[in-house]
Parts: C-alpha cells; sequence; structure tokens
C-alpha cells in the first residue's frame, strides 16, 4: 500500500472534498451550466480568500465569470458589489444578464443618463459615475464589499484613464478590486502596482484561446457574383473572401512575420481597380490602387 493510498490519506482526501463543497465557490458552481477553467477556478478561489484580482485573459475566454462571483459573494454575505464598465452600452448587457440571473430587486442600473434601483446590493455603472460618488462621499458607498472593473486596460487611455486610476486609489480599504482586461500586456507589472497601492492581489494569466480569431481579407475580384458596381461606374465586380495567411499557419498561433497566403497575393495583383479616374482615364491623384 503507497501513502497515497494510506486510510490517513483517504481521510484527509475526503475532508478536503467535504470542505470545499461547503465553500462559496462550490454553491457558485450550482448555477452555473458549464465547468469552470483553471484560470477561472483560481481567480475565484482567490476572491474568496480575501484577496484582490487581476484576470487578463483573451477575449471570449470567460473573465466576467469572475467578476460575478464576486457578485455571488458580496450577495452571500448581505454587502454590494458594484459592477463597471466604460461605456453605457456594456452596462445596459451587464445589467440585463444580472438581472436574469438574480431578478431586478437585487440589481441596479448608474449610468449617468439612466438610474434604475441605484441602492441595490447590486449595481451595474460606468466608471466616471463610480469616481464621482467617492468624491461626493455618495451614502450608497455604505456596506460595499467589491467592485469589479471590466476592462480595465482603460487605465492606459491619454484621456479616460486617470478616472480608473483615481477610481483604484480612492475607494475604501477594505474593498476587494476584481480587474478584468483582455488586451492588458504588463499584467506582472501592473499586478505589482495594484498590489502597491490596494494590498494583496492574484494576478492570474491565461493565453488560451477557446474562441480562435481567423483571420480574412476580402479581395475585389472581375467575377460579378455580388454584383458590386466600382465607386467611378462600370460593370459590376465580385469580391474574394480568402484567408490571411498560408494554408501551413496555426491562425491561433502565426508567431512572427508569418507568410501570407499565396492565393491573396495573386488576388491582390489581378484584382481590378475600382478607384475613380482622373483625365484621360488616369487614376486620381494619390489614389493608391487597391
Amino acid at each position: 500500500m503507497t501513502a497515497a493510498e494510506s486510510p490517513a490519506a483517504r481521510y484527509a482526501a475526503s475532508r478536503a472534498r467535504q470542505a470545499a463543497s461547503r465553500t462559496r465557490l462550490a454553491e457558485f458552481r450550482q448555477v452555473l451550466d458549464f465547468p469552470l477553467d483553471d484560470f477561472q477556478e483560481r481567480a475565484c478561489e482567490a476572491l474568496e480568500e480575501g484577496r484582490g484580482v487581476l484576470v487578463a485573459a483573451p477575449t471570449g475566454a470567460g473573465k466576467t465569470v469572475v467578476g460575478e462571483f464576486a457578485v455571488h459573494l458580496a450577495l452571500a454575505g448581505g454587502r454590494k458589489a458594484f459592477y463597471t464598465t466604460p461605456i453605457k452600452a456594456l452596462s445596459n448587457q451587464k445589467y440585463g444578464d444580472l438581472v436574469r440571473r438574480y431578478g431586478a430587486d437585487s440589481v441596479g442600473l448608474l449610468t449617468g443618463d439612466t438610474t434604475i434601483n441605484g441602492e441595490a446590493p447590486v449595481v451595474v455603472m460606468t466608471t466616471e459615475v463610480l469616481r464621482n460618488m467617492l468624491y461626493a462621499g455618495s451614502r450608497t458607498l455604505e456596506g460595499l464589499a467589491f467592485v469589479v472593473m471590466d476592462e480595465v486596460h482603460y487605465l492606459a487611455d491619454r484621456f479616460r484613464g486617470p478616472v480608473w486610476e483615481e477610481v483604484i486609489i480612492h475607494l475604501p480599504d477594505d474593498v476587494q478590486l476584481v480587474s478584468l482586461s483582455a488586451t492588458v500586456s504588463n499584467a506582472e507589472e501592473f499586478g505589482d502596482w495594484l498590489e502597491m497601492v490596494r494590498g494583496d492581489t492574484t494576478v492570474v494569466v491565461s493565453e488560451r484561446r477557446p474562441v480562435p480569431l481567423w483571420q480574412h481579407v476580402l479581395v475585389a475580384s472581375a467575377n460579378p457574383a455580388t454584383g458590386v458596381a466600382p465607386a467611378g461606374g462600370g460593370r459590376a465586380l465580385g469580391a474574394d473572401l480568402l484567408d490571411l495567411y498560408a494554408g501551413h499557419v496555426d491562425p491561433t498561433d502565426p508567431g512572427v512575420n508569418p507568410p501570407i497566403n499565396p492565393d491573396l497575393l495573386a488576388a491582390f495583383r489581378a484584382a481590378p481597380r475600382t478607384g475613380a479616374s482622373g483625365p484621360g482615364g488616369r487614376r486620381g491623384a494619390g489614389d493608391r490602387g487597391y
């Protein structure tokens, strides 16, 4: 019998499974219709242990699940969660998602020109609204436990970035911050700054793209299948949709300077020029062709 098969080891493993089944994360799993990925597990566990998190993962990987777990923790503890986004359209979308899960009585929306149930335990808002609330000392901040900052890479925006920075700095010390981004490139460095400003912060990075990006190019062709008329008049043109990279290139990991699809290069050379012509049939000044 190995040490792993000993009664003591089996008992310890059983106790660990029982403890895991009683966590808030175990409760949260029950409302999901899909299993959590590893990076989601790690980020949620860090949240339940009382740490802030920075999650950097590709678009479509499911980062917002971590923000939704923060909402779950707030409601389970009888406290508040704010979910902030950079634009009203995203706030409206997230508001609809959370209403469907938790009900209209538990979720509010604040976007500057729209106020719905602003004193709810869960409020979706633009980041500017939260910044204004912090400076005004709003009573709505009482009982706040979690703030989710979706698209936190806006911190690097020259004009709007200070809003994100001010929110991160001025949030009360006992508020856990959940920072989500698909495009932040210096996650570890950013995480170090968050730890300095906010305290214990776990950085979770996932580079796996569950929804691969396939890049194609639409090239004009002499085939009039689509019936597209050139800008300067003349017979209708069609279009061919071709892969950007050569066939042996993995589009999900093309590497540096991958070879271009030779069929695409040939199509570029053969594509009819559709710009307006100048006097004598010559192309207008500054026209670069296709």
